[in-house]
């Protein structure tokens, strides 16, 4: 199997060129290549002699990513779908803000949390992805934009991160000490893996975690997040208590207003005592992106978003609306991939909660490409 090298360390690489024959300083080289210049083509390796070029064209791959399209909108933000060396496609979104240039990136191939507003979640699990397939999605999108760094990193595209953990962990790794991205601008999503945000925990990360909590009691929340029969509202709020005695850093509880499902008065003074009591938190509410995947969810009009937010911050909960980018371009994740592929080419049984560990890594050093 061909070797990919966006995905190894710098200590990774010379290990890797030395098993080839060829001098273990070029390692260096190359990781400056495509980390900090973010060269996509061993042609713009201009330090390395011709000859070496040429063998590691033959040898080995570069990058494990590759554009299959782009949706572009007005505000700047631009979806794209990447193709993998398997034939598998991904999400990834570009968004530039006024004070910072941020990217949504993915974890898995596909989602085994079937959410039920989720349109990934209505394809199944393919895979997991690689540490190296997850930096390379930041890789690519800063080569397509030199001009504009990127600063922020968002662990929320297609999957859930905490299942792919040791994957998700070399990745940050990687943004932060080959790339120069700061821990404190990462963010990882999750919907509540509880075994995974202890071992987040552990980790003692100055990143942010953002929890996906849509419902502020077990009724509501296991009809939209199926994961909550298993880790209900009480032990992921342990786990949330946990996190930030452990990292004192506050934890983002991610909330999709959905009009006359989770964004009534009823709710919100749920959500507000449910929190009050929760140390080191805010809350976000992001208005319902509209997708292709259930009709009964809409998107709550203004005044009821903005009753909404005045209930919860009346129990002493900081709580703000996300400042939307992309609507247009069908940013909600999952809807790209699927308006892409042929009707039923992504669908995949979803695994049982039970039967889904939080993974193993896939990626060791020099892990060839799939």
């Amino acid at each position: 199997m061909t070797p990919t090298l966006i995905g190894n360390t710098t200590e990774e690489l010379t290990a890797l060129l030395t098993e080839m024959g060829l001098p273990g300083y070029r390692g260096k080289q190359l990781a400056r290549g495509f980390y900090t210049r973010f060269a996509r083509d061993f042609d713009a390796f201009s330090d390395l002699p011709k000859a070496l070029r040429e063998k590691l064209a033959a040898e080995t791959q570069l990058a494990p990513c590759s554009e299959r399209s782009v949706q572009s909108a007005p505000d700047g933000t631009e979806k794209y779908l990447l193709n993998l060396t398997d034939d598998e496609v991904i999400e990834a979104v570009y968004l530039p803000y006024e004070d910072r240039t941020a990217v949504c990136v993915s974890s898995q191939v596909g989602c085994p949390m079937a959410c039920s507003f989720c349109a990934t979640g209505t394809e199944g699990l393919a895979r997991n992805l690689t540490a190296g397939e997850i930096v390379d999605q930041l890789l690519f999108m800063q080569a397509k934009h030199p001009e504009q760094r990127i600063s922020h990193l968002v662990l929320m595209g297609m999957g859930e991160p905490l299942i792919n953990l040791p994957n998700v962990l070399k990745a940050l790794h990687l943004l932060h000490d080959e790339v120069g991205l700061s821990y404190r601008n990462m963010t990882v999503s999750t919907v509540g893996v509880v075994p995974g945000m202890e071992k987040l925990a552990a980790e003692d990360l100055p990143i942010t975690l953002a929890v996906s909590l849509h419902a502020p009691n077990n009724t509501l929340r296991s009809e939209l997040v199926p994961l909550n029969e298993k880790y209900p509202i009480g032990r992921l709020m342990e786990a949330c208590r946990h996190y930030t005695d452990t990292t004192r850093r506050r934890i983002t509880f991610e909330y999709v207003l959905m009009a006359g499902v989770n964004d009534t008065e009823k709710e919100a003074h749920e959500l507000g005592e449910l929190l009050r009591r929760q140390p080191l938190c805010a809350v976000n509410t992001i208005p319902y992106n509209s997708t292709d995947v259930e009709a009964r969810y809409q998107r709550p009009t203004p005044e009821a978003a903005r009753l909404f937010r005045e209930i919860v911050a009346s129990y002493g909960v900081t709580i703000t609306q996300r400042y939307e980018k992309g609507h247009r371009i069908a940013a909600a994740c999952g809807q790209l991939k699927r308006s892409a592929l042929k009707p039923g080419s992504a669908m995949r049984p979803l695994p049982l909660f039970s039967q889904i560990p939080v993974a193993e890594p896939t990626e060791p050093a020099l892990e060839p490409a799939a």
